[in-house]
C-alpha cells in the first residue's frame, strides 16, 4: 500500500452523498491509497481503524470458511465502501478481509470522521441504510443458495452475477476465486465448467469466461 495521487473528490460513496459544504471537510480528512493486485486492504478479525471507498478498480470481500478456505461475500466495485461491516456496537473488528483484485485505488478515512459525517449528512446515513439493506438481502439470497441449490446452480448464479457486475458477458476470473464466490472447491468448478462448455452455454480461454448462453443459464439458477 503506498499514497495514489489526487482525488477528484466525486466518486466514492462518501463524496457522493455528502452536502457541498462538507466536501471541503472531507478532502482534510481522507487518504488517497494504492494497493497493488493481490494486495490485502484489510485482514478479518483486525480492529476497525476506519473506511474504506473503492476510488478504482475491482476488491473481492471475503471471510474464512473453516480451517483453509474463504467464501468471497462480494465483489466491490468503482463507488463501493467497504470496511462497513466492522460499525457494529460491540467490539469493533472487521468481519471480512478484502484484497484487491487488480490495481487498486481507495479512499481512506478514520472511523470518527466517518462517523462524524454520518450525523452531519443524513442523505448519507439514508445511503448507508440502504446499502446495509440490500448487502443482507444478497447475503440471505446467497446463503439459501447454499443450502438448497445444487453446485451447477451455484456456479450459474455465480457466473451471472460476475457477468453483470462487469456489465460484459465476457470476463476474466481464476478458478479459485470462482469456486470461493460459488462456496465450492476448485476441482468441482472444473469439472462443472467442463459441463457447461460442452452444452455450449460458455466458452473458456484461459481465465476469460465468455457466456454464450445467459437463457439456458439461468435456467439452471431457477
Amino acid at each position: 500500500m503506498k499514497k495514489a495521487g489526487t482525488c477528484d473528490l466525486k466518486t466514492c460513496f462518501l463524496c457522493q452523498f455528502s452536502i457541498p459544504e462538507w466536501i471541503a471537510a472531507v478532502a482534510d480528512h481522507k487518504q488517497h491509497l494504492f494497493y497493488k493486485k493481490n494486495e490485502v486492504i484489510f485482514q478479518e478479525g483486525q480492529p476497525v481503524k476506519g473506511i474504506f471507498f473503492l476510488y478504482e478498480g475491482k476488491v473481492k470481500v471475503h471471510k474464512q470458511w473453516g480451517a483453509d478456505k474463504d467464501l468471497i461475500v462480494r465483489f466491490a466495485q468503482k463507488g463501493d465502501i467497504l470496511g462497513h461491516r466492522g460499525l457494529g456496537s460491540g467490539e469493533r473488528l472487521y468481519t471480512v478481509s478484502a484484497t484487491a483484485l487488480e490495481d487498486t485505488t481507495v479512499c481512506y478515512t478514520d472511523l470518527a470522521f466517518f462517523e462524524a459525517s454520518l450525523k452531519v449528512n443524513p442523505n448519507l446515513t439514508l445511503k448507508l441504510m440502504q446499502f446495509y439493506a440490500d448487502e443482507l438481502q444478497e447475503a440471505e439470497r446467497k446463503m439459501r443458495n447454499l443450502v438448497h441449490m445444487d453446485v451447477k446452480g451455484r456456479l450459474a448464479d455465480a457466473l451471472l452475477e460476475i457477468s453483470r457486475l462487469h456489465n460484459d458477458t465476457q470476463f476474466t476470473i481464476n478458478r479459485q476465486d470462482l469456486a470461493s464466490f460459488a462456496g465450492t472447491t476448485y476441482e468441482t468448478i472444473y469439472r462443472n465448467l467442463q459441463e457447461f462448455i460442452q452444452e455450449k452455454l460458455i466458452a473458456v480461454e484461459g481465465k476469460a469466461i465468455h457466456i454464450l448462453n445467459e437463457k439456458k443459464l439461468k435456467k439452471y439458477v431457477g
